[in-house]
């Protein structure tokens, strides 16, 4: 599994980032060149309830004006 969701407001870059390596995945949230929070999962279930929140995240961004690119 791959997510990558970009966001942007008045230049800034908001990032959520799932990514698929040899030993699970690892979790990102980025904010233009910081990061944020970063974890790697080995269990898929924690995986799964990390995307909730970056769902959850991305709607409350959303409502604050930032737009889905």
């Amino acid at each position: 599994m791959t997510f990558d969701r970009h966001l942007t407001s008045h230049g800034h870059l908001h990032r959520f980032v799932v990514t698929k390596d040899l030993a699970g995945w690892e979790v990102r949230e980025e904010e233009d060149a910081a990061v944020l929070r970063r974890a790697h999962r080995e269990d898929w279930h924690r995986v799964e309830r990390d995307v909730q929140l970056f769902e959850m995240r991305s709607i409350a961004l959303k409502r604050e004006g930032w737009i889905e690119n």
